[in-house]
Protein backbone atom coordinates (compact mmCIF):
# COMPACT_ATOMS: atom_id res chain seq x y z
CA UNK A 1 0.00 0.00 0.00
CA UNK A 2 1.25 3.45 -0.91
CA UNK A 3 0.49 6.83 0.62
CA UNK A 4 -2.71 8.63 -0.44
CA UNK A 5 -2.21 12.27 -1.48
CA UNK A 6 -4.38 14.96 -3.15
CA UNK A 7 -3.92 15.19 -6.92
CA UNK A 8 -3.81 18.27 -9.16
CA UNK A 9 -3.68 17.49 -12.92
CA UNK A 10 -1.95 20.04 -15.15
CA UNK A 11 -1.06 20.30 -18.83
CA UNK A 12 2.65 19.89 -18.15
CA UNK A 13 4.73 18.11 -15.49
CA UNK A 14 6.28 19.80 -12.47
CA UNK A 15 9.95 19.20 -11.61
CA UNK A 16 11.70 19.12 -8.21
CA UNK A 17 12.94 22.53 -7.13
CA UNK A 18 10.94 24.42 -9.78
CA UNK A 19 8.60 27.22 -8.64
CA UNK A 20 4.97 26.83 -9.73
CA UNK A 21 2.53 29.73 -9.12
CA UNK A 22 -1.16 28.86 -9.41
CA UNK A 23 -4.46 30.73 -9.37
CA UNK A 24 -7.08 28.44 -7.84
CA UNK A 25 -10.63 29.12 -9.02
CA UNK A 26 -12.44 25.76 -9.47
CA UNK A 27 -14.63 24.85 -6.46
CA UNK A 28 -13.03 21.43 -5.94
CA UNK A 29 -9.53 22.91 -5.81
CA UNK A 30 -10.71 25.72 -3.55
CA UNK A 31 -11.78 22.91 -1.24
CA UNK A 32 -8.30 21.35 -1.63
CA UNK A 33 -6.64 24.60 -0.54
CA UNK A 34 -8.96 24.91 2.46
CA UNK A 35 -8.19 21.31 3.47
CA UNK A 36 -4.45 21.93 3.16
CA UNK A 37 -4.68 25.13 5.22
CA UNK A 38 -6.50 23.22 7.98
CA UNK A 39 -3.88 20.48 7.81
CA UNK A 40 -1.08 23.03 7.97
CA UNK A 41 -2.61 24.67 11.04
CA UNK A 42 -3.24 21.37 12.84
CA UNK A 43 -0.04 19.53 11.94
CA UNK A 44 2.26 22.54 11.49
CA UNK A 45 3.45 21.22 8.13
CA UNK A 46 3.72 23.25 4.90
CA UNK A 47 1.26 20.99 3.08
CA UNK A 48 1.56 19.57 -0.40
CA UNK A 49 -0.36 17.96 -3.25
CA UNK A 50 0.68 15.89 -6.23
CA UNK A 51 0.97 17.38 -9.71
CA UNK A 52 0.59 15.03 -12.67
CA UNK A 53 0.52 15.87 -16.37
CA UNK A 54 -2.57 15.20 -18.48
CA UNK A 55 -2.01 13.12 -21.60
CA UNK A 56 -2.68 14.91 -24.92
CA UNK A 57 -4.72 17.70 -23.37
CA UNK A 58 -7.63 15.43 -22.35
CA UNK A 59 -10.00 16.61 -19.66
CA UNK A 60 -9.62 14.17 -16.79
CA UNK A 61 -13.35 14.10 -16.05
CA UNK A 62 -14.22 12.98 -19.59
CA UNK A 63 -12.10 9.82 -19.55
CA UNK A 64 -10.95 7.34 -16.94
CA UNK A 65 -8.38 9.21 -14.77
CA UNK A 66 -5.90 6.35 -14.93
CA UNK A 67 -5.91 6.65 -18.74
CA UNK A 68 -5.92 10.45 -18.79
CA UNK A 69 -2.88 10.95 -16.56
CA UNK A 70 0.79 10.12 -16.84
CA UNK A 71 1.95 7.78 -14.11
CA UNK A 72 4.95 9.79 -12.84
CA UNK A 73 4.37 13.06 -11.00
CA UNK A 74 5.94 15.47 -8.52
CA UNK A 75 4.65 16.98 -5.30
CA UNK A 76 4.00 20.70 -5.07
CA UNK A 77 4.93 22.09 -1.65
CA UNK A 78 2.97 25.13 -0.51
CA UNK A 79 5.12 28.21 -0.05
CA UNK A 80 2.43 30.86 0.19
CA UNK A 81 -1.37 30.88 -0.02
CA UNK A 82 -3.27 34.16 -0.45
CA UNK A 83 -7.11 34.14 -0.33
CA UNK A 84 -8.77 36.21 -3.06
CA UNK A 85 -11.95 38.27 -2.85
CA UNK A 86 -13.78 35.92 -5.24
CA UNK A 87 -13.19 32.92 -2.96
CA UNK A 88 -10.23 31.58 -4.89
CA UNK A 89 -6.58 31.49 -3.92
CA UNK A 90 -3.29 32.78 -5.28
CA UNK A 91 -0.76 30.07 -4.50
CA UNK A 92 2.99 29.70 -4.88
CA UNK A 93 4.41 26.19 -4.71
CA UNK A 94 7.78 24.55 -5.36
CA UNK A 95 8.39 21.07 -6.75
CA UNK A 96 9.27 18.46 -4.13
CA UNK A 97 9.46 14.67 -4.47
CA UNK A 98 8.77 12.43 -7.45
CA UNK A 99 6.17 9.68 -7.21
CA UNK A 100 4.49 6.95 -9.26
CA UNK A 101 0.71 6.58 -9.41
CA UNK A 102 -0.50 3.23 -8.13
CA UNK A 103 -4.21 4.07 -8.22
CA UNK A 104 -6.40 7.13 -8.80
CA UNK A 105 -9.26 7.62 -6.34
CA UNK A 106 -12.48 9.39 -7.41
CA UNK A 107 -14.84 10.28 -4.57
CA UNK A 108 -17.66 12.71 -3.83
CA UNK A 109 -15.98 13.84 -0.61
CA UNK A 110 -13.43 15.19 -1.06
CA UNK A 111 -14.46 16.32 -4.57
CA UNK A 112 -10.89 16.51 -5.89
CA UNK A 113 -8.88 13.55 -7.16
CA UNK A 114 -6.65 11.62 -4.80
CA UNK A 115 -4.03 9.03 -5.62
CA UNK A 116 -2.26 6.17 -3.96
CA UNK A 117 1.42 6.70 -4.76
CA UNK A 118 4.83 5.20 -4.21
CA UNK A 119 7.79 7.53 -3.75
CA UNK A 120 10.63 7.37 -6.26
CA UNK A 121 14.22 7.62 -5.09
CA UNK A 122 16.92 9.28 -7.15
CA UNK A 123 19.74 7.08 -8.38
CA UNK A 124 22.66 9.39 -7.95
CA UNK A 125 26.29 8.74 -7.02
CA UNK A 126 26.34 4.94 -6.88
CA UNK A 127 24.33 4.41 -10.05
CA UNK A 128 26.16 7.05 -12.01
CA UNK A 129 29.59 5.79 -10.99
CA UNK A 130 28.52 2.29 -11.97
CA UNK A 131 27.25 3.59 -15.31
CA UNK A 132 30.53 5.35 -16.03
CA UNK A 133 32.46 2.23 -15.08
CA UNK A 134 31.01 0.31 -18.05
CA UNK A 135 33.89 -1.06 -20.06
CA UNK A 136 36.52 -0.48 -17.39
CA UNK A 137 37.90 -4.04 -17.48
CA UNK A 138 41.40 -5.45 -17.70
CA UNK A 139 42.81 -2.68 -15.51
CA UNK A 140 46.14 -3.24 -13.73
CA UNK A 141 45.62 -5.33 -10.59
CA UNK A 142 42.23 -6.63 -11.70
CA UNK A 143 41.85 -10.32 -12.44
CA UNK A 144 39.09 -12.05 -14.42
CA UNK A 145 36.96 -12.45 -11.31
CA UNK A 146 37.52 -8.94 -9.97
CA UNK A 147 40.13 -7.17 -7.85
CA UNK A 148 42.41 -9.67 -6.06
CA UNK A 149 42.87 -7.60 -2.91
CA UNK A 150 41.50 -4.63 -0.98
CA UNK A 151 44.18 -2.24 -2.22
CA UNK A 152 43.37 -3.00 -5.84
CA UNK A 153 39.65 -2.70 -5.10
CA UNK A 154 40.17 0.69 -3.46
CA UNK A 155 42.24 1.85 -6.43
CA UNK A 156 39.55 0.76 -8.87
CA UNK A 157 36.83 2.46 -6.82
CA UNK A 158 38.79 5.71 -6.85
CA UNK A 159 39.35 5.44 -10.59
CA UNK A 160 35.65 4.80 -11.19
CA UNK A 161 34.72 7.78 -8.98
CA UNK A 162 37.18 9.98 -10.84
CA UNK A 163 35.76 8.94 -14.20
CA UNK A 164 32.22 9.55 -12.93
CA UNK A 165 33.10 13.05 -11.69
CA UNK A 166 34.82 13.88 -14.96
CA UNK A 167 31.90 12.57 -17.00
CA UNK A 168 29.45 14.65 -14.97
CA UNK A 169 31.57 17.80 -15.32
CA UNK A 170 31.66 17.36 -19.09
CA UNK A 171 27.90 16.84 -19.22
CA UNK A 172 27.16 19.87 -17.04
CA UNK A 173 29.42 22.12 -19.10
CA UNK A 174 28.02 20.82 -22.38
CA UNK A 175 24.35 21.11 -21.38
CA UNK A 176 24.97 24.59 -19.94
CA UNK A 177 26.52 25.79 -23.22
CA UNK A 178 23.75 24.20 -25.31
CA UNK A 179 21.06 25.75 -23.11
CA UNK A 180 22.66 29.21 -23.47
CA UNK A 181 22.70 28.78 -27.27
CA UNK A 182 19.11 27.57 -27.17
CA UNK A 183 17.88 30.56 -25.14
CA UNK A 184 19.68 32.94 -27.52
CA UNK A 185 18.03 31.26 -30.53
CA UNK A 186 14.61 31.46 -28.88
CA UNK A 187 15.21 35.14 -28.07
CA UNK A 188 16.01 35.80 -31.73
CA UNK A 189 12.78 34.06 -32.75
CA UNK A 190 10.87 36.08 -30.17
CA UNK A 191 12.32 39.21 -31.75
CA UNK A 192 10.67 38.10 -34.97
CA UNK A 193 7.27 37.94 -33.20
CA UNK A 194 7.32 34.17 -32.87
CA UNK A 195 4.11 33.47 -30.99
CA UNK A 196 5.23 30.01 -29.83
CA UNK A 197 8.01 31.30 -27.62
CA UNK A 198 6.06 33.37 -25.08
CA UNK A 199 6.76 30.89 -22.27
CA UNK A 200 10.50 30.60 -22.91
CA UNK A 201 12.95 32.43 -20.60
CA UNK A 202 14.64 35.59 -21.82
CA UNK A 203 18.43 35.91 -21.93
CA UNK A 204 18.36 37.80 -18.63
CA UNK A 205 16.06 35.26 -16.98
CA UNK A 206 18.20 32.40 -18.24
CA UNK A 207 21.39 33.98 -16.89
CA UNK A 208 19.75 34.48 -13.48
CA UNK A 209 18.49 30.89 -13.42
CA UNK A 210 21.87 29.49 -14.44
CA UNK A 211 23.53 31.50 -11.67
CA UNK A 212 20.96 30.20 -9.20
CA UNK A 213 21.62 26.52 -9.97
CA UNK A 214 25.38 27.10 -9.76
CA UNK A 215 27.36 23.86 -9.95
CA UNK A 216 24.44 21.61 -8.99
CA UNK A 217 23.98 19.08 -11.85
CA UNK A 218 20.59 17.92 -10.57
CA UNK A 219 19.23 21.47 -10.35
CA UNK A 220 20.57 22.23 -13.84
CA UNK A 221 18.87 19.14 -15.26
CA UNK A 222 15.49 20.15 -13.83
CA UNK A 223 15.94 23.79 -14.90
CA UNK A 224 16.51 22.75 -18.52
CA UNK A 225 13.64 20.24 -18.40
CA UNK A 226 11.19 22.88 -17.17
CA UNK A 227 12.41 25.94 -19.12
CA UNK A 228 13.06 24.53 -22.59
CA UNK A 229 10.11 24.48 -24.99
CA UNK A 230 9.86 20.71 -25.10
CA UNK A 231 6.81 18.58 -25.74
CA UNK A 232 4.93 17.17 -22.77
CA UNK A 233 6.16 13.72 -23.77
CA UNK A 234 9.81 14.86 -23.66
CA UNK A 235 9.34 16.59 -20.32
CA UNK A 236 7.56 13.58 -18.88
CA UNK A 237 10.41 11.29 -19.94
CA UNK A 238 12.89 13.60 -18.20
CA UNK A 239 10.81 13.60 -15.02
CA UNK A 240 10.65 9.79 -15.08
CA UNK A 241 14.45 9.53 -15.37
CA UNK A 242 15.89 8.71 -11.95
CA UNK A 243 19.58 9.52 -12.58
CA UNK A 244 20.93 13.03 -13.11
CA UNK A 245 23.69 11.84 -15.45
CA UNK A 246 21.25 10.10 -17.77
CA UNK A 247 18.83 13.05 -17.58
CA UNK A 248 21.57 15.48 -18.63
CA UNK A 249 22.68 13.17 -21.44
CA UNK A 250 19.10 13.07 -22.75
CA UNK A 251 18.83 16.86 -22.49
CA UNK A 252 22.01 17.24 -24.49
CA UNK A 253 20.41 15.28 -27.34
CA UNK A 254 17.09 17.16 -27.02
CA UNK A 255 18.76 20.59 -27.02
CA UNK A 256 20.75 19.70 -30.14
CA UNK A 257 17.52 18.64 -31.82
CA UNK A 258 15.72 21.83 -30.79
CA UNK A 259 18.63 24.01 -31.88
CA UNK A 260 18.52 22.40 -35.32
CA UNK A 261 14.82 23.25 -35.60
CA UNK A 262 15.34 26.79 -34.34
CA UNK A 263 18.37 27.61 -36.45
CA UNK A 264 17.22 26.00 -39.70
CA UNK A 265 13.46 26.55 -39.88
CA UNK A 266 12.76 28.85 -36.93
CA UNK A 267 10.27 26.49 -35.28
CA UNK A 268 9.55 25.15 -31.81
CA UNK A 269 7.13 22.35 -30.86
CA UNK A 270 3.54 23.48 -30.43
CA UNK A 271 1.79 22.00 -27.40
CA UNK A 272 -0.75 19.31 -28.28
CA UNK A 273 -3.33 21.12 -26.14
CA UNK A 274 -3.48 23.79 -28.86
CA UNK A 275 -5.04 21.28 -31.22
CA UNK A 276 -7.34 19.60 -28.73
CA UNK A 277 -11.01 20.37 -29.29
CA UNK A 278 -13.91 19.52 -27.02
CA UNK A 279 -14.46 15.77 -26.66
CA UNK A 280 -17.80 14.37 -27.81
CA UNK A 281 -19.95 12.55 -25.27
CA UNK A 282 -20.95 10.06 -27.98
Amino acid sequence: MGQVIPLFPLGTPLFPGVVLPLRIFEPRYRRLMRDLLVQRAEERTPGFFGVVAIRQGWEVEQVAPAEALYDIGCTARLQSVRPLSDGGFSVVTVGGDRFRLLDVLVTEDPPYLQAEVEWLADEEAAEEAAGDADGLVGLPGQGPLGPPDEAAAAGLDELVSSVARGSMDVLVHGVGDLFARYVAAVAALRGGDGEDVDQAPTDEESAALMEAVGDDPRALSYLVASAALLTTEDRQALLAESATRRRLATESRLLRRELTLLETIGAVPAPLQRFAGPRSVN
